[in-house]
């Protein structure tokens, strides 16, 4: 046997450490995170939401009510409604069919294309609106020849709901293209090679993989079309019973220190989205096993 061998013994196998889990935390730290989630949201969603209502019934329910039958509310919801209604189900179809592309297709450009559905999550509302109206407006070509022919884009609902198709674009896209991705285009093309037609493809394979990503985008798409308010501004020029929107209403209201009416308002537009995430919620609870497969898939 050499000196090294007598100077220099051989390493120890290392000890085997117990597994930890990555969600194994210590009481203390569980406790603090689960202490610092429950008071930002009750900071920053339950306790403005409280006060709005608290405020909006500051006087009863008789004046809030009183309020909400001004005859400048009433076309203000109908405008909101309106406008969702049009602009959701577009977006929606615009939506899928972005996904779509990105997702079943090779092609160049899918890069620039995936750019520009983000764009408007970097692009200010009110710059969006003012290219609307630099676009649309009476002084451009097409917009006065749009106006010639009687059909305003600038303060008139067509450009209203452009504003809101622009800044509420990304949602159901960004929420499709990942689960679009995941599934793959294995089940589409089997079906194709049985016989299937695209149509059928679409609606018997590919919605039923996508419908819950389909509904949480169209459901973050109305809420934020309800409740946009710098591109419309722009667009709308905050006519009051034509083109004010709720949210442009609840500003002019407050500016004028009607501060019931104004929160009656903005508890109403709350209300709206309270109904969206109720109606979500009920079709989770209805549909549990269905999606409770469709995650284990």
């Amino acid at each position: 046997m050499s000196d090294l061998s007598l100077t220099h013994p051989a390493p120890r196998p290392p000890k085997a450490g117990r597994f930890r889990a990555p969600t194994d935390e210590a009481p203390a730290a569980r406790r603090a995170l689960i202490l610092v989630s429950v008071l930002g949201l009750a900071v920053l969603v339950l306790a403005p939401l409280v006060t709005v209502f608290a405020e909006a019934l500051a006087r009863g329910v008789g004046p809030a009510l009183a309020s909400l039958a001004d005859p400048q509310a009433w076309p203000a919801i109908r405008l909101t409604l309106i406008v969702a209604a049009i602009a959701v189900p577009l977006n929606a179809l615009f939506g899928l069919a972005a996904a779509w592309a990105i997702t079943k297709f090779d092609f160049r450009g899918k890069a620039v294309l995936i750019t520009l559905i983000d764009l408007p999550f970097s692009v200010s509302p009110v710059v969006a609106g003012l290219c609307i109206v630099l676009t649309f407006g009476a002084n451009s070509l097409i917009g006065g020849w749009l106006v010639a022919h009687g059909f305003p884009i600038v303060l008139a609902l067509p450009g209203i709901v452009l504003a809101t198709m622009f800044v509420t674009f990304p949602f159901v896209a960004r929420e499709l293209i990942p689960v679009m991705i995941e599934q793959g285009r294995a089940e589409e093309e089997a079906a194709l090679t049985l016989g299937a037609s695209g149509w059928r493809v679409f609606r018997t394979v590919t919605l039923p993989n996508i419908r819950w990503a389909l509904l949480y985008g169209v459901l973050l798409c109305n809420a934020r079309a309800m409740g946009e308010f710098g591109a419309v501004a722009v667009v709308s020029g905050k006519i009051r019973g034509k083109t004010a929107t709720m949210p442009i209403t609840i500003e002019m209201l407050y500016n004028e220190y009607l501060s019931v009416a104004a929160f009656s308002m903005a508890a109403t537009l709350g209300v709206l989205g309270l109904v969206t995430l109720m109606i979500k919620t009920l079709l989770e609870i209805r549909h549990a096993d269905a999606l409770a497969a469709q995650r284990r898939h």
